[in-house]
């Protein structure tokens, strides 16, 4: 070992250490998340155009509809409606002797005025608003109909415009367990055909019970009972203005197609739809 000049002191080494990093192990993943954003947006192409190819013009049209925000409008804070066609809420809490009516959970919309093409569904937005001004109008003709707007629904489906008459507590279209119209059911029925009867689209009614049971022994059930309402509702709309060769069905459904899914007793199970159809 080397000594130090004589009064110097003597450095020590510099020692310089090489490490070689050998490639291998992770690469990292932001390629991997790149990749999965292409391959899903490729399939949702994909199946676009699949969608495309299989469904008919009148589909996609009502597809259309169905996703276009300026077609329909939920009322803030609940299901109900606005102006003389909304009314309260279809399944608020009413003011029931029992429990049964305050369950419901079904919502409706109804449509309001839009702006498009036949492409968007403007001119189903623009028959539809035409429609409901008339329905109003007839409703706004006297106080007693203006208190039964509220039974009255509107609402687009993809097979056309739905308008309908539904029961309540304070309500009943019908005499109960009978086909016979009671006053206010009729004079609403007058208001309604009139409405509907300048409109020449077809029409299908559809009669709706609830599910309470008849007696034992009794020749009745709800399957006669919602198919009879359907055809005396469609006779007062044929006396009120509707021509009889618009009518294209007549259906009872009885308590099969409940309003308020929760609750199959409930009185606004019991209505009547009229659909007029594309």
């Amino acid at each position: 070992m080397a000594k130090a000049p004589k009064g110097k002191e003597l450095l020590p080494p510099i020692i310089v250490k090489k490490i070689t990093v050998v490639a291998g192990g992770h690469h990292g993943g932001a390629w991997k998340v790149a990749y999965a954003d292409f391959v899903t947006a490729m399939m949702a192409f994909f199946l676009l155009m699949w969608l495309l190819g299989a469904t008919t013009e009148k589909q996609r049209k009502g597809i259309a509809d169905y996703f276009t925000p300026t077609l329909v409008k939920m009322k803030q804070g609940s299901a109900g409606g606005y102006g003389l066609l909304g009314g309260s809420s279809l399944t608020e809490a009413d003011k029931y002797p029992h429990a049964m009516g305050q369950t419901g959970t079904k919502t409706m919309t109804i449509p309001r005025d839009a702006t498009g093409g036949a492409k968007d569904g403007g001119s189903k937005a623009k028959r539809t608003a035409t429609l409901q001004k008339r329905v109003a109008e007839k409703l706004a003709a006297n106080e007693k109909l203006r208190k039964l707007a509220r039974q009255v629904r509107m609402s687009v489906t993809p097979e056309g415009i739905r308008l309908d008459l539904v029961d309540d507590a304070d309500f009943s279209m019908f005499r109960i367990g009978t086909t016979i119209l009671t006053p206010d059911a009729a004079e609403l029925l007058r208001a309604i055909g009139q409405a509907i009867g300048p409109d020449n689209s077809g029409v299908t009614v559809r009669g709706h019970t609830d599910s309470l049971q008849w007696r034992p022994g009794d020749p009745a059930n709800n399957w006669s009972l919602s198919a009879g309402r359907a055809e005396a509702t469609r006779q007062a709309l044929m006396r009120d203005g509707v021509s009889e060769k618009r009518f294209r069905r007549i259906e009872g459904v009885a308590d099969r197609e409940p309003l308020v899914e929760g609750s199959p007793a409930d009185p606004r199970n019991r209505r009547m739809s009229i659909l007029l159809m594309d």
